[in-house]
């Protein structure tokens, strides 16, 4: 991923519904979700989710896909990893990072 991406991406996220319509994503997992399911769970309006649902697509977190009559909504694992990846990259210095190191830090 580059930085435009990672902006991308991360602006998303920036809104409630949107990072929970991502995260029942994620739960749901390969199988995905419809767009009535993820309505009904997240008590969100259609034409709310709908919207939504645009944004997490244009930002390539999620993707679409048809099933007969119905719209298949699934996270994007591979950019989420991508994006995790690019968020921690430099995480300590290249060294597994440890809560006990981080404790330590805070604690001088």
């Amino acid at each position: 991923m580059d930085e435009t991406d990672v902006v991308r991406a991360l602006a998303a996220l920036a809104q409630p519904t949107r990072l929970r319509i991502f995260r029942a994503l994620v739960v749901a997992g390969p199988e995905g979700m419809t767009p009535g399911a993820l309505g009904e769970g997240l008590e969100a309006s259609s034409t709310g989710l709908s919207f939504h649902l645009k944004e997490l697509t244009h930002s390539g977190l999620i993707s679409q896909e048809r099933q007969g009559r119905n719209l298949i909504y699934r996270a994007a694992f591979e950019r989420m990893d991508g994006l995790l990846r690019y968020l921690t990259e430099n995480c300590c210095a290249g060294e597994a990072c440890l809560v006990d190191r981080a404790t330590a830090a805070c604690a001088r």
